[in-house]
């Protein structure tokens, strides 16, 4: 199945307008082309996540994606980021600080398989938490650190089926998936086997694949919750 940015299906479509006030998501939809995976993952995103709503960040890494997360859902919105690693956090947070985003991440310092918990934890502390709209993977190691440090298949797939379970209706899981490294491409196979047994009925979900690169392709997966 092939989407263009704009062949969404009318009942994926967020009936949330932006509006004037969220001039500061400064995101242009221009930037993004089907051939820059990550760009294109954004956009998508960008499109069903408003100021206001609630996000996770399931692997900070460097904190790329957190910082879009944090700038999407704005002041009143909030990004959970998850990683194992104290300075991939670290470097998130000094990210974060530099880009001058407003206090709305919490880093948590535990894997995504996780992130139920932390979900319930927030619903008990704010029963009025805004739905779950988005969650994003990038799956592998933090780049420019140890290789031997990745995702693994079974933590990946709890918090995948974690995500998935708690996302609202409408709401989008992106996936990244590298399998240059050791391991990547058995953590990749899981990935896609799972998410091509989900209920389509319950499920659409999106793969684009940079299949020319040299020695290992990059996978990007879309998954809208209908």
């Amino acid at each position: 199945m092939s989407l263009r940015m704009n062949d969404t299906p009318p009942q994926c479509k967020p009936n949330r307008p932006q509006t004037a006030a969220d001039s500061h998501v400064g995101y242009s939809k221009s930037q993004a082309t089907p051939f820059d995976i990550l760009e294109f993952a954004h956009a998508t995103i960008a499109d069903h996540l408003f100021p206001g709503d609630l996000s996770v960040d399931a692997t900070a890494g460097n904190g790329h994606d957190t910082l879009f997360l944090s700038r999407q859902v704005g002041t009143d919105g909030l990004v959970l980021a998850f990683d194992v690693q104290e300075t991939a956090l670290a470097s998130t947070r000094k990210r974060l600080a530099k880009a001058g985003c407003p206090d709305n991440v919490r880093l948590i310092h535990q894997g995504h398989e996780s992130l139920a918990l932390h979900l319930d934890a927030l619903k008990n502390e704010n029963p009025d938490v805004p739905p779950l709209r988005a969650v994003m993977f990038n799956l592998g190691y933090l780049p420019g650190s140890d290789k031997s440090l990745t995702t693994k298949p079974e933590t990946s797939l709890s918090a995948l089926r974690q995500a998935l379970d708690a996302l609202a209706p409408g709401g989008i899981c992106s996936l990244m998936l590298y399998t240059g490294h050791a391991g990547g491409r058995e953590e990749a196979q899981a990935v896609l086997e799972h998410v091509e047994q989900l209920d389509i009925k319950a499920f659409r979900c999106l793969r684009s694949e940079v299949c020319n690169k040299p020695g290992s392709p990059v996978i990007s997966l879309l998954v809208w919750k209908r």
